[in-house]
């Protein structure tokens, strides 16, 4: 055997072992991530889930952040497609409730008159939930909506064939039909933007701070302090989705 050669082999033998120790040492490191293409992008040295938290008593209902995914995102102007949206629940004397979403609230809110008193009025924002046990995975007939290694879900616009089938899976009303391509469409949190260590747009325009992103099992991550800060709630426990979006000071009448 020649020099060469002999170099060859010690350069894939140690290459060959320091894969295996990055795998044992960090688990997950080399799993790589997709973006809502379906490509790899970069890879970690630990694993992450991103999660969103929303403090209620915050947000002001100003529609900003509807808004702003809209034009970030390139969703469809028609006032009925959203990938995250505002929702304003009215509590009036006898305990009824009254939930309106003019626009999504991208406009934001007018005042209404109501006959009987108002108990309480506060505005919940909403988007897909990214759950760590998501069924509309599991229904996806062709394998175009799928799990990052990140915690995000996201669909793949070359694999869709429009069947509708996440759509009537998902729990939160979070997906639509986009009008033109025929495929579904959802909230990404701005994946895009993540992988470039920006935060989704969303959070970005909040001007109370009322969305919060970042990393479930960061210990130092803003999210975790928030989560430690505040009792916390998800929507629809029940159904063991295991959503990432959690909520701070949400009320029992929210659905």
């Amino acid at each position: 055997m020649d020099k060469i050669d002999f170099k060859i082999k010690r350069r894939e033998f140690f290459g060959k072992f320091f894969f295996v120790a990055v795998s044992v040492l960090f688990p997950g490191a080399l799993k790589g991530k997709k973006d809502e293409k379906g490509h790899f992008v970069r890879n970690t040295l630990r694993e992450v889930s991103w999660g969103m938290g929303i403090e209620i008593d915050k947000c002001i209902g100003c529609g900003r952040c509807a808004d702003a995914c809209k034009k970030e995102n390139d969703v469809p102007p028609y006032p009925f497609f959203f990938r995250t949206w505002v929702e304003r629940y009215i509590i009036l004397e006898g305990g009824e409730v009254i939930v309106d979403s003019p626009n999504g609230g991208v406009n934001g809110f007018k005042p209404r008159a109501e006959e009987r008193k108002i108990i309480k009025s506060f505005f919940v924002p909403k988007l897909c939930n990214h759950c760590d046990k998501p069924p509309c995975v599991q229904v996806c007939p062709v394998g175009a909506t799928f799990k990052t290694n990140d915690g995000v879900i996201l669909v793949d616009s070359k694999y869709c064939i429009g069947c509708r089938y996440c759509i009537q899976a998902c729990p939160y009303g979070a997906r639509f039909l986009h009008p033109e391509t025929r495929t579904a469409e959802k909230c990404t949190f701005c994946y895009h933007r993540i992988v470039k260590g920006l935060v989704p747009v969303c959070v970005e325009v909040c001007p109370t701070q009322a969305r919060i992103f970042g990393d479930t099992k960061g210990r130092a991550s803003p999210l975790v302090r928030f989560m430690r800060m505040n009792k916390i709630r998800v929507l629809k426990p029940y159904l063991n989705t295991e959503p990432k979006v959690f909520y701070a000071d949400l009320d029992m009448e929210v659905k």
